[in-house]
């Protein structure tokens, strides 16, 4: 399982040498396939780390080769059990090793991979197993719980140990149930070149959880993913062999598969899976023992880093604030504070990714002055998902805009206003196939001439960066028919003192801001108990209404703001569940729904 004899290596250079009809310029592939990716990491890299697991222990590191090993065991056994082009098998579990072998093991036969977000209820995963017709389901013991009632009707595998489990066992049996490695099968070369899947076979399908209830899934194809980090792989950072890389996010979501996982194998990284949920008890030892050139996160974590660590100090009644506030010594004070925000990182990152949902534009300033190594990447799951991006260098990040549109895509602004800005919408090779199964939906939200619309409004300048305003179903009209975009309102919102989050919805003809207080740091910086800070949260609003009110024009003023008391729900990449808050839904519990 080392590396091959150097005459076999598929070298970057030759992969660049790749001449294609369709005019695309190879990377470090020789073919938009997972086999092809297989083949190119597991010659190139070989012996080199792929995987590990933070305070695991070396001994049960995965090298690439050994990845690739234990993928084409795994498929020449699923092909043995019946599992064939065009079948469906769910992957469910927490970030892990055995979760790309699994991956790799289906898509590698043409078999199509259904991640499922962990987080997911047993509800809803009952409903993608349903709905995508899964044939097979790899689930770890933490998660058979939530499908154990279908358990029987597929093909079982025990994402733990890679291990095939025939007699479908209770719930509290399944750690311990006997089965059949997949790690130990005997490889068979010529069934696995039998089933060698095309590049425009879909490799997954993604059941989404959006911000408007509507739960599709969305088909990738190995081109769309494949292409969409072989483009990215030199463009944002320059990257190199043994390069660490700390994840932390599910790898059931395209943004942190295709961009966290698949590129960096690509450049031959080491990926370390953080093992359990980022609390910061957790997460600051494993940034000072891993020490990660490259990290992949969403807005909210580096968001909640800035307003527990970094804005009581450049706001409040200290000395470094004084310094910060005098536009000669601010520059001085932003590089320092953010000197020490690299050290916290492990002093070596580079490339510190963020996606998913829109970062606040404090936070993103502070990032930029502070000159701290942060990317922004837009795009959705139905482009694979990038769209635009950013690098990391401080003369490339451009706060306000998101970055340069990608090299491939072509992007329209559809509706153009007065501002010039319109819907996005994308065609390209990293564009989905379509929804799986719904014809309608596809077709809706493409256009005659073959674009997808994004559902954002963005801006594009000369130079091809895209600015993102807003959402065309967020998007509220005004008494005088003005467009009002409730994100832009909630900005203002977030950055008032004690404000954990905020929504803003229309309501009678105006707007309403749902307020979310953190009550417990209003307690404890206001010197009172809990009881008397969830009286005093109640005052607050009005402030906040007043001061963010003084920011905005007449027609996107704030009508009214009640408290909010629970967290509002939130998709996995921690955009909050706007169509849960209607006023029906409200109206049954004034704290938001209970899901």
């Amino acid at each position: 399982m080392g590396r091959k004899h150097r005459k076999d290596v598929i070298r970057e250079k030759d992969c660049r040498r790749v001449r294609r009809p369709d005019g695309l310029g190879m990377k470090t592939v020789r073919g938009y396939t997972f086999p092809d990716f297989m083949d190119a990491v597991s010659s190139r890299y070989g012996a080199r780390k792929c995987y590990g697991v933070f305070r695991s222990g070396e001994e049960n590191d995965i090298s690439y080769s050994q990845l690739v090993w234990y993928a084409e065991a795994a498929a020449t056994y699923m092909l043995s059990l019946g599992i064939s082009k065009g079948d469906r098998v769910a992957v469910i579990g927490e970030s892990c090793p055995e979760w790309m072998v699994i991956y790799l093991a289906t898509v590698s036969i043409g078999a199509i991979a259904v991640p499922v977000l962990p987080d997911f209820p047993s509800r809803d995963m009952l409903s993608i197993l349903s709905s995508s017709g899964a044939k097979a389901v790899a689930v770890n013991a933490k998660q058979f719980p939530k499908i154990e009632s279908v358990a029987s009707s597929m093909i079982l595998f025990r994402m733990d140990d890679l291990v095939h489990v025939p007699q479908i066992p209770s719930a509290s049996d399944f750690r311990s149930a006997p089965g059949y490695s997949l790690r130990t099968q005997k490889i068979r070369k010529a069934d696995l070149e039998a089933a060698r899947p095309g590049e425009d076979d879909t490799a997954s399908i993604i059941f989404t959880s959006g911000t408007t209830g509507a739960s599709k899934g969305v088909e990738l194809s190995h081109m769309n993913i494949l292409r969409c980090a072989d483009l990215a792989t030199d463009i944002y950072v320059r990257l190199r062999p043994g390069y660490r890389v700390l994840s932390i996010l599910p790898m059931a979501h395209v943004y942190e598969f295709t961009i966290g996982q698949i590129l960096p194998m690509m450049k031959g990284l080491e990926i370390t899976f953080l093992g359990r949920q980022p609390a910061v008890s957790i997460l600051l030892p494993a940034l000072s023992e891993i020490r990660p050139h490259v990290m992949l996160t969403v807005p909210l974590l580096i968001e909640k880093v800035y307003k527990a660590a970094v804005l009581p100090v450049l706001k409040g009644d200290g000395r470094i604030a004084r310094l910060a506030a005098n536009p000669l010594l601010s520059p001085f004070v932003y590089r320092t504070i953010g000197r020490r925000l690299m050290k916290t990182f492990g002093h070596r990152l580079r490339f510190f990714g963020i996606g998913g949902a829109p970062l606040d534009p404090e936070v993103e300033s502070f990032l930029h002055r502070a000159h701290f190594p942060y990317a922004i990447g837009y795009g959705l799951t139905e482009t694979s998902p990038l769209v635009a991006g950013c690098g990391s260098a401080h003369s490339r990040q451009h706060p306000g805009y998101i970055g340069e549109i990608v090299s491939d895509d072509d992007v329209i602004l559809l509706d153009v206003n007065s501002r010039g800005e319109g819907e996005i919408a994308v065609k390209g090779p990293n564009v989905m196939k379509g929804y799986y199964g719904r014809p309608d939906l596809t077709a809706e939200v493409f256009t005659d001439d073959g674009y997808f619309r994004t559902g954002d409004l963005g801006y594009i300048d000369s130079r091809r960066r895209l600015s993102i305003r807003g959402r065309v179903k967020t998007m509220i009209l005004g008494p005088g028919g003005e467009n009002i975009y409730p994100e832009m309102i909630e900005t203002l919102i977030n950055n008032q003192d004690y404000v954990a989050e905020s929504l803003v919805v229309p309501e009678d003809g105006g707007l309403l801001a749902l307020i979310r207080i953190d009550i417990d740091v209003m307690a404890d910086r206001m010197k009172i108990s809990l009881q008397e800070a969830q009286k005093e949260a109640e005052k607050q609003l009005a402030a906040i209404r007043r001061d963010v009110n003084s920011q905005l024009s007449a027609f996107s003023k704030i009508s009214d703001v009640r408290l909010q008391e629970k967290p509002f729900e939130r998709t996995p990449t921690q955009k909050i569940k706007r169509f849960l808050y209607s006023r029906k839904d409200r109206d049954k519990d004034k704290d938001g729904p209970s899901e």
